[in-house]
């Protein structure tokens, strides 16, 4: 009898669990807190973090890959098209039919806004060479910088599978904390007087701009950087589905089931790959704090460049669309209204603000084509 029941305990993870993996399954219910209670990007955060516990559970091989002729865990096939980059693109197809691209059109000055956000991914480079990282792996760690997920989950998943865990819980976690991390930037770097300034009404954009925009950037993009094709030709030909008119069911199917699809496949995936043993190591903890370098030093070169134009239009542009620069879309435009808001509670800066936004997405994009080419 006593065999029996040492035997049943034997196959239980409580027998088998250990220090690290409970504070994995910590770490796994924080993110799971952050994403129900403070509602920090829920959509991306709760599968993440139940990803987390299901891997870090004892015994459960739900990532064991195939041996023989086991089959192996439900998420390791799962896995395998964030492995081999296949489900950020299908993301961006949904951002893409998601985002109106008009308050770009409308004051395409705003574009250098987006780029000057990207300034955090380079700086974050060199520091992670600093710290003792291989080339190929800080280009991935960089590009945290974008605060865009699915970018950085795809530059890794090529250049440092190894690091996929931390640098995807990193980017998601910096963008599901966006509301938390900018406001004290914005406040710091921006004057009283600056947050108060009304831009001026975007001016109303064409059907056939709308259209001709994203076929233009695909093709300017493309044969600029090929390797940035797979997200820059994902993000565009989902807008050029929302632009066109005229395939209605398309729009539906990338706005609504194809990205609700791939964000649970994505989310589970991701949390999957945090384990203790590859997770709990100090190279986890230099990326998580590159990763918050990378995402402030964005919103900082974004801010300074509003403050320039500030100054060069003569109060005409309110330095804080500027943090809208990094990609975090569209959480980080909303930031800028909120700020906005909190100075003059008439002054609305969403509009203004989804134009280096939208550029940031494009360039945290190119950035990853980029750092992919150079480095592979």
């Amino acid at each position: 009898m006593l065999q029996e029941i040492a035997k049943i305990w034997e196959s239980t993870g409580y027998a088998h669990i250990d220090i690290r993996q409970i504070a994995m399954l910590i770490i796994g219910c924080v993110l799971l807190y952050l994403a129900i209670k403070k509602k920090f990007e829920p959509l991306l955060l709760l599968p993440i973090g139940f990803g987390v516990l299901l891997t870090n559970i004892p015994l459960s091989a739900i990532m064991a890959p195939p041996v023989g002729d086991q089959v192996g865990g439900l998420l390791y096939y799962l896995y395998q098209g964030t492995r081999l980059g296949i489900y950020p693109p299908l993301i961006f197809i949904g951002v893409g039919a998601w985002t109106d691209f008009g308050p770009l059109l409308a004051n395409p000055k705003t574009i250098l806004l987006g780029a000057a956000a990207q300034f955090g991914i380079f700086t974050t480079i060199i520091g992670a060479l600093l710290l003792g990282f291989e080339p190929f792996q800080a280009g991935a760690i960089g590009i945290i910088g974008g605060a865009d997920g699915p970018t950085a989950i795809f530059t890794s998943a090529l250049l440092a599978p190894e690091l996929l865990g931390p640098i995807a819980v990193a980017a998601y976690s910096y963008m599901a904390l966006v509301p938390v991390i900018q406001p004290p930037i914005m406040r710091l770097l921006t004057t009283c007087k600056e947050r108060k300034v009304r831009m001026e009404q975007l001016r109303p954009v064409s059907r056939q701009e709308r259209i001709i925009f994203p076929i233009a950037v695909t093709l300017l993009c493309g044969l600029l950087v090929p390797s940035a094709i797979p997200l820059i030709g994902a993000l565009m030909f989902g807008n050029l589905l929302r632009e066109s008119g005229v395939v209605d069911r398309l729009l539906k199917t990338a706005q609504d089931s194809l990205v609700n699809i791939i964000t649970i496949f994505l989310g589970l995936t991701v949390g999957a790959t945090a384990t203790a043993g590859e997770f709990l190591v100090w190279g986890t903890i230099k990326i998580i704090i590159l990763g918050l370098f990378a995402f402030s030093i964005g919103t900082v070169a974004g801010l300074l460049l509003g403050k320039l134009m500030y100054i060069l239009t003569r109060g005409k542009v309110n330095p804080l669309i500027g943090s809208a620069g990094v990609s975090a879309v569209p959480m980080a435009a909303r930031v800028s209204q909120r700020v906005g808001l909190e100075e003059d509670g008439e002054n609305h800066l969403l509009m203004h603000a989804m134009g280096p936004n939208v550029a940031g997405v494009i360039g945290s994009a190119v950035a990853a084509g980029v750092i992919i080419a150079y480095f592979s």
